[in-house]
Formats: structure tokens, sequence, C-alpha cells
């Protein structure tokens, strides 16, 4: 993906108004099939998948033993024991590995992403031109299939920008047709540059940056992806941590263009700490970012942020930063 393809704010607007695809492809992509699938992923990953029926995704997590997240996972639930488990693409063979080292032998853990391409497609607009491109729109969370031009395609309601769409699985062979189908039928080529603007409005964490595999869900404020009712790699840990909590990644806004970006020092009234996520934000016209603030501060304290050696003052913000 490149950083752009218009300018950022263009297709920032684009996504907001009316529907931009991204080609999304570097994410990782493997199927888990076979008696066990689903035990498989129940002890591997934080949620639990047994909540969601065939036909239906779920975010969840997959954790180190002391809680960490090795990485930020996005499952689609095909069948009974048939999935397709979609990591970072930064994480990608990590988390291959780490499935098949935990799989009986009746499970089997195929790599899907070679050959095939993920298109996003976001905005207002995007499930008008989802139908009528490829015949059908997936519900949100939901995933369902169909053709292409007679090939099979698979699409699920998610994405990372917080407008409606879907994201859609294709053999790479014909991922251009797709492409340029969906271009014709309205909607704007968008890039890296624009999916980050558009995740940060929505207080969309990002692996690498607001996660990391020293950080956990409940510090990044992510408790709800945590299904306590089940077993896990690091619910010992996170159970310990539960009620203490000893840093919180929070939200805050600056005024123009006085931007808070990732490694600039925050300071709040009772403790300190760093910027993970920061940049202007198109639609409210000023700046927004993320930061792991320690101890956790109270909502009534104050924060700032030093730019370029000046300590600026911030406004703590409830996520997401707008409402869609």
């Amino acid at each position: 993906m490149p950083v752009q393809y218009d300018s950022v704010l263009a297709e920032h607007e684009a996504v907001r108004t009316a529907v931009g695809v991204f080609d999304v492809s570097h994410l990782g992509r493997f199927a888990v099939e076979g008696e066990g699938s689903t035990d498989l992923l129940i002890s591997q990953l934080c949620n639990d998948i047994t909540k969601v029926e065939p036909g239906r995704a779920q975010y969840t997590m997959a954790l180190n033993d002391a809680g960490g997240i090795e990485d930020d996972i996005i499952v689609w639930r095909l069948g009974e024991e048939q999935y397709w488990v979609m990591p970072n693409g930064t994480n990608f063979d990590g988390i291959v590995d780490r499935f098949r080292s935990a799989a009986p032998g009746t499970v089997e853990i195929g790599q899907i992403r070679s050959g095939s391409v993920l298109l996003a497609v976001q905005g207002p607009d995007a499930p008008d031109v989802i139908e009528r491109t490829i015949g059908f729109m997936p519900g949100r969370f939901r995933v369902a299939s169909g053709t292409f031009g007679g090939i099979d395609v698979t699409a699920a309601g998610t994405g990372y920008t917080g407008e409606k769409g879907a994201e859609i699985f294709i053999e790479a062979d014909e991922a251009e047709s797709l492409w340029n189908a969906l271009v014709a039928n309205g909607a704007k080529e968008c890039a890296l540059g624009a999916r980050d603007t558009l995740r940060l409005e929505m207080g969309y964490s990002l692996w690498g940056h607001d996660l990391n595999a020293e950080t956990t869900p409940l510090e990044a404020g992510l408790g709800w992806v945590v299904s306590w009712g089940h077993d896990f790699v690091g619910k010992e840990s996170l159970l310990a941590q539960k009620d203490n909590l000893e840093r919180k990644l929070v939200a805050f806004s600056t005024e123009g263009r006085a931007i808070a970006r990732e490694g600039y020092q925050v300071t709040t009234d009772s403790g300190s700490g760093t910027v993970t996520s920061g940049n202007f934000s198109p639609t409210l016209g000023h700046g927004i970012a993320m930061a792991y603030v320690s101890p956790p501060p109270s909502p009534d304290e104050s924060i700032t942020v030093e730019i370029r050696r000046k300590a600026v003052q911030g406004e703590f913000s409830s996520l997401p930063f707008i409402e869609r």
C-alpha cells in the first residue's frame, strides 16, 4: 500500500463522506480447519470464538504468558470447525507458527495469504458500491460468499475506519479486475496515510504503536476483548493485573495544528507518559493523540505534551474522537 494516491486529506474525506477502497493484502491470512479447530482458537486467543456462529467475524487477541499482546486479530468463522485467522502482516509468521505448534493432528493450518488479495471498501456509500460490484453486502461482522466474474469471493462486514463497508477476499489473478470495478462504481483509491488518520479518529489501536508484546489489553482499554469464561494463554497474568493497573492508554486533543507525534512526552497532574499515536484530525480540524500514562490519571486532571521543546496544553477526550 502506498502512502497516498491523491492527497491524504482528499482520501480521508472520500471515506468519511462517500466511499474509498484500500488494498490491505499485507494483512495475514491463514485457514484453521478440522476437528479440534474451535478448541485450538479458544486456547490461543483471549476472546471466545464460540460466542459467534458460523458466518460471523470476531475481533480478538493472541497474548503471551505475561498477558502482553502478541497480536490483535480478526477471525472469520466460516463453519463449525472452519476458520480464517487474520493477524497483522508483521506478525503473520509468528502467529502461524504458534498455531501450528499448539494444533493437534486433526487440525490443518493452511496458508492462504499467498495468491490472494484483500480489499477494504469503506464509507457511507460502501454498501451500495459493494452490492453493485459483487452482488451482495455482508452485515456488520457477518461473513458471506458469492462470485465476481465467475470467481469465488468471500467478504466480511469489517474494517478499520469506523465507516460502513466490508473487506473482500479474492484470488490474486482476479484482484485487479475487482479493484477497477470498485473504482468504476465510485470508490476512490485510498492508501496508508488516510488509513491512519481514519483509524485514529475512531481511537482504533495499531499494533506496534498502541499495542505490543509488553502491553496488555487491560492497559489498552480493550478489556471487552477478553472473555474470562475460558482458559487462554496469559489469563492468569491478566487476572493478577485486573484491579491494579499501573498505566493506562488515554486519549487527548490539542488545538489547531499542534500535533503530538509518537514518542512525544506527556505530563499529567500525577504522572507522565509517552504518545503512541498522534496526528491531525481532518474531521475535527485539530490534533488528536493517544498515550500511555502512569499512574492512570483521573478525569479531572490536566495533561500537557512537549512539542518541539514547548509544553502544549491538551484536553482529555473520550473515544472515539468522532461519532459515526
